[in-house]
């Protein structure tokens, strides 16, 4: 495993981690005094609590970034992960990966413009922007190209 591999990974590995114990503590305290908010920092949104954001942060980035995870160390060939992927000619994590780079950098900027500036947010903007920058890569893209087999009948 390469070193840019390893920091990849490692950086899906905090944002997963991250963003499925945030997630889960906004669901099971919707209030998000668990995390230190407040809700009046909700007014301008369309949310009275933070539930469906922390629904939203659990699904989208959490689990989004574990099975991307999962997929750059193991690159198991799943057929639902595959037909997601918008390159074809890489491995479905690759892809993934640009993926959760994209929406953890999404998701902060909706936040700040839809609610108060919380210390965190710079943190995984970093996070994303890196994953992006990583995942676009020369190594890394060239570890995920995807080879195609000749077909039996062409040989």
């Amino acid at each position: 495993m390469s070193i840019y591999l390893f920091i990849l990974c490692t950086l899906h590995l905090f944002l997963s981690i991250n963003a499925l114990v945030g997630g889960s503590l906004l669901m099971f305290q919707p209030n998000g005094q668990l995390l230190g908010m407040h809700t009046d920092w909700l007014m301008g949104s369309p949310f009275k609590s933070y539930f469906i954001p922390g629904f939203l942060l659990f699904s989208l980035i959490g689990l989004q970034s574990l099975v991307c995870l999962i997929g750059l160390i193991y690159q198991p060939q799943w057929k639902w992960a595959q037909a997601l992927n918008l390159y074809t000619d890489r491995h479905w994590s690759w892809t993934f990966s640009l993926y959760s780079g994209i929406i953890s950098i999404s998701w902060i900027i909706i936040q700040q413009i839809m609610m108060r500036y919380f210390w965190i947010q710079s943190l995984i903007l970093s996070i994303g922007l890196l994953i992006l920058i990583l995942t676009l890569h020369p190594k890394i893209m060239n570890r995920y190209r995807v080879v195609e087999k000749p077909n039996k009948l062409e040989r």
